[in-house]
């Protein structure tokens, strides 16, 4: 067996506060992502590190880039939408019962090859109300529920490189397919990543791929945003773990990340110009009804990372366009 690789990151790239679901623009060098508590979405050069930042009255949950349009698609805590500018944000769909907005909101997703924007919505044990998958295709303006669940919390979301797979993150369902041959969804609260056979909007074959618990992983922190490199390897970011763990297509931990000064760990993506940096995003000790008082110990939890990987790890294609 072979020694797990291990690298630790002392300081933050920039002191930004509660920080999710990063997004790199290879074209430009920005690094795009959002602050779910505050309703912001942040945009930094990362050769100069200038950010900027545009406010909405909705919280923007995750983003995707546009095949057929300028600027950002997103999804919000109601539903689908695209970014303007400006603060500027419009709805193409808003699918969620109108008695449920007050209790529960869409959380992480992205797109599929063809355009399709996927979303997993958060569950209200205190209203009855699961987490659901939903799609929106934008050809049809089409939106509905691939995944009755019940979920809870579902987070890191993405595709295998050959499409064939498609991976989630679900909290007390948290789910990853490592299966090279389909799609990969996490349930966060569960400690599963599920993945999915995957063919063209269809999802089949629903499983667990990675137990986290299973792997000796602290108790009290949870599966989160994820990416993939171009092994088909999976970085599961971890909630209240204080790491980013790497998983191998069987499921087993290879390598892991460590910020000792951040608590809350709650995605990443690879960027930079040979697609080598990986971009880590944190939140507040205190975020999503946490414990503020434990930000002594982390002080850096809410602030934006970099780790460098060059000569050692790439990123894949995972995610896509929006189509519209």
């Amino acid at each position: 067996m072979s020694a797990l690789k291990t690298i630790v990151v002392e300081q933050p790239l920039v002191a930004v506060g509660c920080t999710l679901a990063p997004l790199y623009d290879a074209q430009t060098g920005t690094l795009h992502f959002v602050d779910i508590s505050e309703q912001k979405v942040y945009h930094l050069d990362t050769q100069d590190l200038e950010l900027t930042v545009e406010s909405f009255d909705i919280p923007v949950t995750c983003l995707a880039f546009r095949k057929n349009g300028k600027g950002l698609a997103c999804a919000t805590a109601e539903g689908f939408a695209l970014l303007e500018g400006n603060s500027r944000l419009r709805h193409l769909c808003k699918p969620l019962p109108q008695d449920h907005v007050p209790h529960i909101r869409f959380n992480d997703g992205a797109c599929d090859s063809s355009g399709r924007f996927f979303a997993g919505s958060v569950y209200s044990k205190e209203h009855g109300i699961p987490g659901q998958l939903w799609m929106y295709d934008p050809e049809t303006s089409e939106c509905l529920v691939v995944d009755e669940g019940p979920f809870t919390d579902s987070n890191g979301l993405g595709w295998s490189p050959d499409g064939k797979t498609m991976q989630v993150t679900c909290s007390t369902s948290s789910v990853l397919n490592l299966d090279p041959l389909g799609r990969y969804f996490t349930d966060s609260l569960v400690n599963h990543i599920h993945a999915y056979d995957y063919d063209n909007g269809k999802l089949s074959n629903r499983r667990v791929a990675i137990d986290a618990m299973a792997q000796g992983l602290p108790e009290q922190s949870f599966c989160d945003g994820m990416c993939i490199d171009n092994e088909g390897y999976i970085w599961s970011a971890r909630w209240g773990g204080s790491r980013i763990n790497r998983f191998s297509p069987d499921g087993k931990i290879d390598a892991e990340i460590i910020f000792p000064r951040a608590l809350n760990v709650t995605a990443c993506c690879f960027g930079g110009p040979n697609d080598d940096q990986l971009y880590v995003t944190t939140a507040h000790c205190g975020a999503i009804g946490g414990d503020p008082s434990r930000q002594e110990q982390y002080p850096d939890s809410g602030h934006l990372f970099v780790v460098d990987l060059s000569g050692q790890y790439k990123g894949a294609k995972w995610r896509h366009e929006f189509g519209g």
